[in-house]
């Protein structure tokens, strides 16, 4: 409740132009960093019900993945309306309907337990993604310009650090709200009648969770609106919103917007695959429950990576330290898949601390010098977001082509070589953008 009381605590802000193009509004990064916790916290919940739904609707693990593409999708769908919403709206009212439309698909989650059907699961998810979406819009371009430019890499690593503190919080208590079971049988021992009862019963966990949510974000959304004129002298770009794809043609912005698309989805198939992993009994044999309560170690690495990076990025270039961080991720994944026991484990769920500054500094590095575009831009980078989308599933269909998980890693190695030349390439400031 800090945030809230800071935002609302003195008259309209008037953020100051110190004359390098930022503003200067403490009270506004409070707000900013409560934006990251939120979305962070919502999306990792998604590892937690991956294998909640998958044993009850018997899939298989590429099936199971769909949950990702359901969610991910709507960064491809929304990322450029939700850019041409922030211009035309503002970034406070930008953020409140964001908020609302989060608490739609929370509702939403009702139905679709009531009727006990995969297809309206997935639809809740991408209408709480779209939501989501918009949020990430919002806070990425505010929160680099909040500060001087020369400290953007820092300052949104640091932004970026709280989002990893809900990543690490919310899937602990999803892990007991949702993974705990309600009876000593499994979908594939039932059929009928019997079976919709089992699902229906079971999805009432993830039902009770995503109302609790409902709430947080009604009473946030309701915050952000009182407080929707506090943000005076923003600049967003003109023109046709769809003419931000032509920043595209810039080959450090094109590479950085591919590299995302790579980065979300090796971050977002290696969360995915955490419970289904640790349960083998070639690494930790463990329960679902227990093996969920464990990916708050792998997102927690990122928030601690997060917090660290935020100071070495003002000692060491962003590049290097992005291409370092690559490889430590591949190293990782391969010490891990030829492996066994508690070193397959615990380097699998270390990747999460080689990821820590991967996100915004690819997000900053691409966006260096683009000024006004920055809302442009960003709407650009949350659809090359749409890469939680596409690299979860097709990892997923090499395990079960493979028949192993392991083997299924060399998906998102490939995408952390990619990303690693990326950091080499940008390791120079970027020109500004005519």
């Amino acid at each position: 409740m800090a945030v809230v009381s800071n935002i609302s605590s003195s008259g309209p802000i008037e953020p100051a132009e110190d004359g390098a193009g930022h503003v200067d509004a403490p009270e506004l990064r409070l707000f900013v960093m409560a934006l990251f916790f939120i979305f962070g916290g919502i999306t990792s919940l998604n590892d937690v019900i991956i294998p909640k739904l998958k044993e009850l609707f018997t899939l298989n693990y590429m099936q199971a993945m769909l949950v990702q593409t359901a969610f991910f999708a709507a960064y491809a769908i929304m990322g450029i309306p939700g850019a041409a919403l922030v211009r035309r709206v503002g970034y406070m009212r930008g953020a409140a309907i964001g908020l609302l439309t989060m608490l739609a698909g929370c509702v939403l989650f009702i139905p679709a337990s009531n009727s006990a059907t995969f297809a309206i699961f997935l639809l809740a998810l991408f209408v709480l993604a779209s939501g989501v979406t918009i949020v990430q819009v919002v806070a990425n371009p505010l929160i680099s310009l909040l500060g001087p430019a020369r400290t953007a890499h820092s300052r949104l690593t640091f932004a970026q650090a709280f989002n990893s503190l809900g990543t690490t919080v919310f899937p602990y208590v999803g892990a007991i709200v949702m993974l705990g079971s309600l009876a000593h049988v499994t979908a594939s021992d039932l059929s009928g009648t019997a079976l919709d009862a089992y699902r229906a019963a079971e999805t009432g966990a993830v039902v009770r969770g995503y109302l609790g949510l409902a709430t947080a974000l009604a009473i946030l959304a309701a915050v952000v609106w009182f407080n929707r004129n506090r943000l005076k002298g923003e600049s967003h770009g003109q023109g046709s919103i769809f003419a931000s794809f032509d920043l595209l043609r810039r080959p450090r912005f094109g590479f950085g917007a591919l590299c995302i698309f790579l980065y979300v989805g090796a971050e977002v198939a290696i969360g995915s695959l955490i419970v289904s992993y640790l349960k083998q009994a070639n690494v930790l044999g463990l329960s679902d429950q227990t093996a969920g309560k464990l990916i708050p170690l792998y997102w927690g690495g990122a928030m601690i990576g997060r917090f660290i990076g935020s100071a070495a990025l003002r000692l060491v270039s962003p590049g290097k330290l992005l291409a370092f961080n690559a490889i430590g991720a591949i190293g990782l994944i391969l010490i891990s898949s030829n492996a066994g026991g508690a070193l397959a484990g615990y380097s699998f769920i270390a990747i999460g601390l080689m990821n820590s500054i991967m996100f915004p500094t690819i997000f900053s590095l691409a966006c260096e010098g683009l000024g006004g575009r920055a809302a442009d831009g960003s709407g650009v980078i949350c659809v090359a977001i749409v890469g939680g989308a596409v690299i979860p599933p097709l990892t997923g269909h090499l395990a079960d082509l493979t028949g192993s998980l392991a083997m299924a890693l060399v998906l998102p190695a490939s995408c952390y070589a990619i990303i690693a030349a990326f950091g080499v390439y940008a390791r120079k400031p970027a020109r500004a953008c005519s």
